[in-house]
């Protein structure tokens, strides 16, 4: 398995040259209640909108949302959806663009207009001039590019088929890149893939790479045989097939063809899902991960990326949640403060539409009937929250002598199992405050309460949760087994 924290320490020395076609993307998100009088068209009643930095912009901000920074190089328009993007992209602490403009060419734009209640994309408008640039702005463009290449740890050419990568440019950027013994990753737009010749990697789609095989690449096995022609003629080192919910597939000019499925998400959005995946494998090389470590990373990153609205970025704390076993995560990860930190997680959680548990307790010294009851809480929810008592609640609820052990190593045992997903210590007598903050789905407590004596149940169920009773486990408590390890003790025994 990948040294994930390793691998993070590497990933934000990376530089990245990325070039291609930028776009403004814009949503605009309504309802959709009627049709349209005037024509049989839907009538969408547009709540808000807004937009992002799209195309291959999108794939410099996934590289910079890494930690990784990156030099970007694209082509706009004397516009104002170009002004935007320039005054966008400045606003990128760890993107360094460089403009070149074209005043007889519009900044390429896209506009989705999106149903919030299906969840889908109703209509898209673009505003473009997809022909290539002209020998002046093509040979500014090279200008421009050549000269950052030496500065760059890998190059990335994002290729939207907007003008911008002309066979020209490409050829130029990868020549130079090979005399500076670069990486290059291309995420290709042209069925020629001959124009990419020596790149170190091509990342086309399902459709994109049947269209240049003119094969039916409908498995792994079938992309392996049809890649191998391909490679030869593109001489590149490696071929990614991406096939959105079948996965990915790698072949490598030398060794074995990797497949990695897609993870089980809920998709919200596909959009930018690509410029994802191209960031990460860009960073991962570049911070030195092998073929089937960078590609197993990409998919993850991909499956964080889908789960958002619009065009989305993926930071290493989401990465490192999603490939990550989740019984694996370090415990200090799931240990959180009750404020803007929790909050993260809840929006996270929220975004992917999981449902959040919640039960609480002291937990002095962790026994199996602790365990029935968090394991049993898990099993009723997709996250669990578990809600502990500080050490002066405790002290308040149990006595002088109470707690055995201090918050922190009661919530480190706790974080430590599977089950619980996230510990968050509360300093009242109860956890009222964390509930109204967490509102969860579930609300699970010990069967030795009733439904009306479990703190914070009206909240619960006023937002359409249930409360769950869970058999207690007979013979086990906290108090008995202080007390009987205190009686060993003054007997002489052992504790």
């Amino acid at each position: 398995m990948l040294d994930f924290d390793s691998f993070h320490r590497e990933m934000v020395r990376q530089t990245v040259l990325c070039v291609g076609d930028l776009m403004l993307d814009e949503f605009v998100y309504g309802e959709v209640s009627r049709v349209s009088p005037e024509a049989p068209a839907p009538v969408i009643a547009a709540k808000r909108s807004e937009t992002n930095i799209g195309g291959a912009g999108n794939v410099a901000r996934n590289i910079t949302a890494l930690g990784a920074k990156c030099i970007f190089v694209g082509l706009i328009g004397e516009d104002a959806a170009g002004a935007e993007l320039k005054a966008a992209l400045a606003r990128e602490p760890q993107i360094e663009s460089v403009l070149v403009t074209d005043s007889a060419r519009p900044t390429t734009r896209k506009v989705r207009f999106v149903s919030e209640h299906y969840r889908t994309h109703m209509l898209r408008a673009d505003w473009e001039m997809s022909h290539p640039a002209t020998g002046n702005t093509e040979q500014k463009l090279i200008d421009t590019i050549l000269p950052l290449i030496a500065r760059a740890d890998v190059v990335l050419l994002s290729d939207y088929a907007k003008g911008v990568l002309t066979a020209r440019v490409i050829r130029n950027v990868i020549d130079a890149a090979r005399k500076l013994n670069k990486a290059v990753i291309v995420d290709p737009k042209s069925a020629n893939f001959a124009i990419y010749r020596g790149a170190t990697l091509l990342t086309p789609n399902r459709k994109e790479f049947a269209e240049a095989t003119r094969s039916r690449a409908d498995s792994s096995e079938n992309i392996a045989a049809a890649a191998q022609d391909v490679m030869q003629l593109a001489d590149c080192e490696a071929l990614l097939v991406t096939q959105s919910e079948h996965g990915m597939t790698l072949v490598p000019r030398k060794g074995e063809a990797v497949h990695v499925p897609a993870y089980p998400v809920r998709v919200r959005d596909v959009s930018g899902a690509g410029d994802t995946v191209v960031a990460v494998l860009a960073v991962a090389r570049g911070a030195g991960a092998e073929w089937e470590d960078a590609l197993r990373l990409a998919s993850a990153a991909a499956a964080v990326a889908v789960a958002k609205k619009g065009t989305a970025t993926v930071t290493p704390a989401e990465l490192r949640r999603q490939i990550l076993p989740h019984a694996f995560l370090a415990a200090e990860e799931k240990i959180v403060a009750h404020g803007k930190e929790l909050e993260a997680r809840l929006a996270e959680w929220r975004r992917q539409d999981l449902r959040v548990g919640f039960t609480n307790g002291c937990f002095d010294i962790l026994h199996p009937g602790h365990v029935k009851v968090l394991t049993a809480a898990r099993a009723a929810c997709d996250r669990l929250i578990v809600g502990l008592n500080s050490d002066a609640s405790v002290k308040r609820l149990k006595g002088e002598s109470r707690p055995v052990q201090v918050e922190r190593a009661r919530a480190e045992v706790l974080a430590a199992l599977e089950a619980v997903d996230l510990v968050v210590i509360f300093e009242e007598d109860t956890p009222l405050k964390l509930i109204e903050q967490i509102k969860p789905s579930v609300l699970v407590k010990g069967g030795d309460y009733t439904r009306e004596q479990v703190v914070g149940h009206e909240i619960v169920e006023a937002h359409g949760g249930q409360v769950v009773l869970v058999e207690v486990l007979a013979g086990f408590s906290t108090t008995s087994l202080v007390d009987r390890a205190r009686g060993d003790k003054k007997s002489g025994g052992k504790a």
